[in-house]
C-alpha cells in the first residue's frame, strides 16, 4: 500500500468517537483489513501532517477494521477532526 489513501477508508462519526477527540485526544478511522498498526500510523501522519503517539485497532464483527489513533499532545485531534468536517 503506496498511498494514505488506500489505508484510511473514512473517519468514524459517532457520539463515541467524537467523545474520544474532546477526551482523549483520539481520532477513529475505518481502516483496510490488510492495514497493520504501522501502515496505518503512516498513513495519518502523512495524510493530515500530525504525529501519531499510539494505534489500536479493532476487527468489527461485520468484517470492517476500525483504528483508534492517538495523537501526541502537542497536536490537537480536534484540529483534524474540523479539517475533515467531522466537529
Amino acid at each position: 500500500m503506496r498511498d494514505p489513501n488506500e489505508v484510511i477508508i473514512r473517519p468514524v462519526v459517532t457520539e463515541a468517537s467524537l467523545e474520544a477527540v474532546d477526551n482523549a485526544n483520539k481520532l477513529t478511522f475505518y481502516v483496510a483489513l490488510k492495514a497493520n498498526k504501522n501502515t496505518i500510523k503512516w498513513a495519518v501522519e502523512s495524510l493530515y501532517d500530525v504525529v501519531v503517539e499510539k494505534v489500536n485497532t479493532l476487527i468489527l464483527p461485520d468484517g470492517r477494521k476500525k483504528a483508534f489513533v492517538r495523537l501526541a499532545p502537542e497536536y490537537s485531534a480536534a484540529d483534524v477532526a474540523t479539517k475533515l468536517g467531522i466537529f
